[in-house]
């Protein structure tokens, strides 16, 4: 992962500037963009293996950048930066092919440890991404790619909260998450005992026995992992 090239897309300067020294001090090569146009030229002249990507840019924003990439065949992993606290903004961003968000402000560790778990995963599993974006949960199936959990007749109604919590847990399956990591990525006033409500309702809807739970399993003293079929 060291070594490893990052693409910095944001039209904040100062922000683009910090991000940029911070990462080499980090070992990554990082290259950097102030618009999608630019991040477009950086990309077909250079091999990128991660965009750290704002999402409110002036022109074509990074939602926009981000479905263009997927929608031409362009894998490359992208975690968004996003001003704005909001669950139907990051459903968006993970339904259009985002890998991961942060929430400005953030602190730079944090950046750190999201951006090296993210080219862990593609490491480790980038070659089968696509045949993992189906997961298995008894008689029910999770598209990755669609957000949509279904059985073998109807799709069953997730709540936005219950969505962003499944799609997180099934970018990795088997990693264990903390609470206060899901908490964070529901939003920065969610509590952990919230979290702990939400995946009561979630294995609800999995169909998971919550006295023994198989899907989603508590891993003590850390949080919870999905383990599906």
């Amino acid at each position: 992962m060291q070594n490893s090239t990052i693409l910095v897309v944001d039209d904040d300067r100062r922000l683009r500037d910090l991000l940029v020294k911070f990462l080499k001090e980090k070992d990554f090569r990082v290259s950097s963009a102030n618009s999608a146009a630019e991040a477009r030229a950086q990309l077909a002249l250079n091999k990128v293996d991660l965009i750290v990507l704002d999402i409110m840019m002036p022109g074509e924003n990074g939602l926009e950048l981000t479905q263009s990439l997927r929608e031409s065949g362009n894998d490359v992993p992208i975690l968004f930066l996003t001003a704005k606290d909001s669950v139907d903004e990051k459903i968006e961003g993970l339904d259009i092919g985002a890998d991961d968000y942060l929430t400005k402000p953030f602190e730079p560790s944090e950046l750190t440890a999201r951006i090296r778990a993210i080219l862990r995963r593609n490491m480790q599993g980038g070659e089968t991404r696509k045949e993992d974006e189906i997961l298995r949960f008894g008689r029910l199936t999770f598209s990755l790619k669609e957000g949509a959990l279904q059985d073998e007749t109807s799709k069953i109604q997730l709540s936005s909260t219950e969505l962003i919590l499944l799609k997180t847990l099934a970018q990795s399956p088997w990693q264990p998450f903390s609470r206060a990591d899901l908490a964070q990525r529901i939003g920065h006033r969610v509590e952990e005992r919230t979290v702990d409500v939400q995946i009561t309702r979630l294995r609800r809807k999995l169909q998971d026995d919550s006295r023994h739970p198989k899907f989603i399993q508590t891993v003590r003293h850390i949080g919870y992992t999905l383990c599906p079929d």
